[in-house]
This record gives C-alpha cells, structure tokens and sequence, in this order.
C-alpha cells in the first residue's frame, strides 16, 4: 500500500495533470502581471469545480478562485498555497416567451453576450465588453452601461458547505459591485448562473453591441489592465477624480495611468504588481488631500504582499 506523505500527493492522486506546481499566474490575469502559485488546478466544468472544492474542503485546504484573471492583482511573490484556475464553460440557451441562458463559471461574460446577440437573444448587451467571467460577474455584480448582473440574474447555483444550492438574485444580496459573496458573508463558490432574456433580432441586438463597443473603445483605453480601479464614489466618478487631482498618464516603473481615462491602470511591459500598488497608494492620497474622497478599491489584490 503507498502511503500518500503529503496534500500535495493525495492531490496529483485525484487529479493528475490537473495539478501544477509552481506557475506563474501573470499568464492568467488580464494585466499580465503576478508571480507564481505553489499549486495550480484546473478545472474544465462545473461538476470537475464542484469536485475540486469538496476534494480541498475535505482536505482543509484552501484555496483562491481565478477566473478570467480581471478585476485582480497578484503580488510580484504569488500565493503561497493553491489556485484553482476555472475553466467550466458549458453553456445551455433556453427559448420560448421567456428566453434564458444557463452558463457555467469559467464562460468569459463577454463572449456569452455576443453568443446572445448571434442568435437574437437581447437583455445582455451592456456585457458585451465587460471582462472576466460569468462567476466573477455573479461575484462581483459586474455592470457596465445601466445595466448589472443583479438585473439580469434568475438563479445562481453556488456549492457551499451544505452542498449545492440555487439561489436567487434577492438571496445574493446585491449591491453596488458586491454580492453576499463578495463581502465573504457567505462560504461558497459560484457553478453556474440563469441570466434573464428576450427575444429580438440579431440585427437590432448587434447594433446596440456595436453601439456599446464603440463608445468602450473611444473611452476606455487598449492594453493589459485590471479594468476599472475604483469604484465610483456616490455621486461622483473615479476616473474624474484622478483627472481633477492631475494624475492621468502618471506613472510609476511600467505601470501607468491611462491617459485616457484615470480609473484604468495601464502594463506598458513587464510591470510589477508594487509598482501597480504605488500608483494606488499614490492616487488615494492624493485625491484624499484634493478633493476630500477616499476611493475605495474595486479590484482585489490576491496574493503575498
């Protein structure tokens, strides 16, 4: 009998190749940025995700979901310990009166916004460009042009301690980019969601995709970011903010200010997460002292810092 002698083992036991050690999770993040992850497993469904977690759980480890890699920073030093890298991407339209779509986890929001408008479905256009994934989405209640996650949310299936469970958007807590989940009010990991449509066509739907998408490009710059850095203040704008305390284009080693917009944080090459971190450090209290706002963040930074 082989006496597995350490997690690690009883991991690459259940899992094989599934399981890697020490990578760099840089490749894994819409920045490009981030040092490596001692443990790194992929899981390709949401029944292999479901899995996975029970797996950890049962061996009380823990881990750090990474989905699309947006809306996060890894330090330069990684995590010390495991990553679980979701890739669960079945996705199942429903027709009728009522249209619907279920999508797992891992499927990239965007692209599941531009499946829907292929085939006539409306309701998700505003996500046409937003990064990241459907989990991070249901996470983080992700929005862009009047319209958020929680609006379009029928139920999401999260795995907690007690199993797998559907909940509703009202169960979800939402708020602003925040979610019972995301203010760790509740243990458990997003399988997969039911977003609310409608029927129209593929005409009138890709216009207003082609409207959106337009007016992302003019305002929001290219290249490797996190997305948006801070969240909007009540009644305000992040990004106006930083333009108003003069710090668009400021930058710190690689990492950069967008000139284009304040709120976007630029990888001009090879940059390092402290340098991402200055900037942030930098931009709260400046606009702390100038315009009296504390800016809260709305990326997480994940990670040894």
């Amino acid at each position: 009998m082989v006496t597995l002698t350490s997690p690690v083992d009883v991991l690459y036991a259940r899992l094989g190749d599934k399981v890697k050690e020490n990578v760099s999770l840089a490749p894994y993040t819409s920045a490009r940025i981030g040092g490596p992850a001692d443990v790194l497993i992929t899981a390709e469904s949401a029944d292999e995700l479901a899995h996975i977690d029970t797996l950890l759980r049962k061996q009380e480890l823990d881990y750090i979901m990474l989905g699309g890699g947006s809306n996060v920073l890894v330090s330069d030093r990684g995590v010390r310990g495991i990553v679980v890298l979701n890739r669960a991407k079945g996705v199942r339209f429903h027709s009728g009166d009522q249209p619907s779509v279920t999508a797992e986890s891992g499927v990239v929001f965007s692209n599941l916004a531009n499946r829907c408008a292929s085939k006539g479905y409306a309701g998700l256009e505003w996500a046409a460009t937003v990064p990241g994934t459907v989990g991070g989405a249901v996470y983080g209640n992700a929005g862009a042009f009047g319209g958020d996650t929680a609006g379009n949310l029928i139920w999401v299936e999260l795995l907690t301690e007690n199993g797998r469970e559907k909940f509703t958007a009202e169960q979800i807590g939402y708020g602003y980019r925040t979610s019972i989940l995301k203010r760790a009010e509740l243990d458990a990991i997003v399988l997969s969601a039911e977003l609310r449509l409608e029927n129209s066509t593929k005409e009138e739907v890709t216009v207003k995709v082609e409207q959106f998408s337009a007016h992302r490009k003019a305002t929001q710059p290219p290249g490797a970011s996190m997305g948006s850095m801070f969240k909007n203040p009540n009644g305000d704008y992040a990004g106006r903010l930083i333009e108003a305390a003069g710090l668009k284009g400021a930058r710190i080693g690689n990492a950069e200010i967008s000139p284009l917009h304040g709120n976007f944080f630029i990888n001009r090459a090879d940059t390092k997460a402290d340098d991402i971190l200055a900037l942030i450090q930098l931009v709260q209290k400046t606009v702390q002292e100038k315009e009296g706002v504390e800016l809260e963040l709305e990326i997480e930074l994940i990670g040894e810092w």
